[in-house]
């Protein structure tokens, strides 16, 4: 691998990086292209030839995962984990939610049930694949 190409996984693990521990923070390209010091077009091409997704759709998975463990281990509102894992509003949550999920929140919290399995494994079982 060049020292180009290396450069550019660096960058963009960098973004992804950031989007991993800001998922809740209202995060657009201009900003993740800042982060990985490129241009916006170029980061959003280049981080969808890394990791075979779009920022956008990358943040908004994250942001359903953790949802998800969310609706599986606290009682909160659906509403208030909208707001906690970085949605505007309970509209758009539910939506992106199904389609990556299938189903809806409420939907899917009646059907998690809380097991004794390590938490590695239920992260990975329960992992949107979308």
């Amino acid at each position: 691998m060049s020292r180009a190409a290396e450069e550019t996984n660096r960058r963009m693990l960098r973004a992804r990086d950031a989007m991993d521990r800001g998922y809740a923070q209202p995060l657009d390209v201009p900003a993740l292209a800042r982060i990985a010091h490129v241009s916006e077009a170029h980061f959003a091409r280049t981080f969808r030839a890394t990791f075979g997704e779009t920022p956008h759709r990358y943040l908004q998975r994250r942001r359903v995962e953790r949802a998800m463990s969310l609706l599986r281990e606290t009682d909160r509102s659906v509403t208030d984990i909208c707001f906690q894992v970085g949605f505007g509003s309970p509209g758009t949550f539910s939506r992106t939610f199904r389609a990556i999920v299938g189903r809806s929140p409420r939907a899917y919290r009646k059907e998690a049930t809380a097991t004794n399995v390590p938490t590695c494994f239920t992260m990975a079982w329960t992992r949107p694949h979308a």
